[in-house]
């Protein structure tokens, strides 16, 4: 029953990237597009602030998309290998990263039996609904002490709601229930004019958990946290995107955890 479930996760998220794999490439690597604002500017500066200096580090990409975390941390001097879900993405980041090893898998039974410094794994958890297999997965893969970053939704802001209060859009914390653990939709919208996401094309599944259940799920494996941070746009975004920036900087819209692989629990 637990495989069937998972098989239908991945599935569903194979299904949406597979279609739309040159499109989303698209918008994640040309330069300032409607699409830019929440990985470039928000996500990625958080991610690499808690990853710090990574030259000579063996690093695993889990659900590495279209290779573009790769092929930075490749230019840092790292040692990247990943994997993605997605056939037409790896497609595309074998692409762009000829020489990286680069793989289909799931990420309940990671296509890697070698052993790793670091692994991150970027908007990639929300895709699935039972954690601890994952983290199980990951340690398994880790070096003594090594290292775990992930990035998700924010589990605060997803439960925000738009208001208007005399003409004014607002987001209020208290309509959606935060402590209403569940599988949730939401939808992507852009459009380039050639290369167009239609609304109804990007139905996007998520599973929302509470900090308590994030926070216990880590500890529970085996993990310490180290670090961890609220995502906030970077200040050029303020001129390139002031809605988005106004937005985020309010409320932080991703949040990035590092943590790691203690040795002692995972001893027990």
């Amino acid at each position: 029953m637990i495989k069937n479930k998972m098989n239908a996760e991945e599935k569903e998220a194979r299904k949406i990237y597979n279609k739309v794999a040159e499109t989303y490439h698209f918008f994640r690597t040309k330069k300032y597009p409607s699409g830019w604002f929440y990985n470039e500017l928000l996500e990625m500066p958080s991610v690499f602030e808690l990853l710090g200096n990574v030259k000579g580090k063996k690093i695993l990409d889990f659900g590495c998309g279209t290779g573009i975390y790769a092929k930075i941390l490749t230019d840092r001097g790292a040692i990247v290998k990943g994997f993605d879900v997605s056939e037409k993405m790896i497609k595309i980041a074998k692409r762009d990263n000829p020489k990286l090893d680069l793989r289909v898998g799931s990420g309940y039974k990671i296509p890697f039996k070698e052993k790793f410094d670091i692994v991150i794994a970027c908007l990639v958890l929300d895709y699935f609904s039972d954690w601890n297999i994952i983290f199980k997965q990951i340690s398994s893969v880790l070096n003594k002490n090594g290292i775990f970053i992930f990035s998700i939704g924010n589990p605060v802001s997803e439960c925000c709601n738009k208001v208007i209060i005399k003409n004014r859009k607002l987001r209020v914390l208290g309509k959606i229930n935060y402590f209403d653990e569940k599988k949730t939709y939401i939808y992507w919208k852009a459009s380039d004019g050639k290369a167009a996401i239609k609304r109804a094309d990007l139905k996007v599944p998520k599973n929302h958990k509470t900090y308590e259940t994030i926070i216990n799920t880590i500890l529970r494996n085996g993990f310490e946290i180290i670090g961890y941070k609220d995502t906030f746009p970077l200040k050029k975004s303020k001129k390139l995107f002031p809605k988005q920036y106004q937005k985020c900087s309010k409320i932080p819209h991703f949040c990035v955890w590092k943590i790691i692989k203690n040795e002692i629990n995972n001893a027990k």
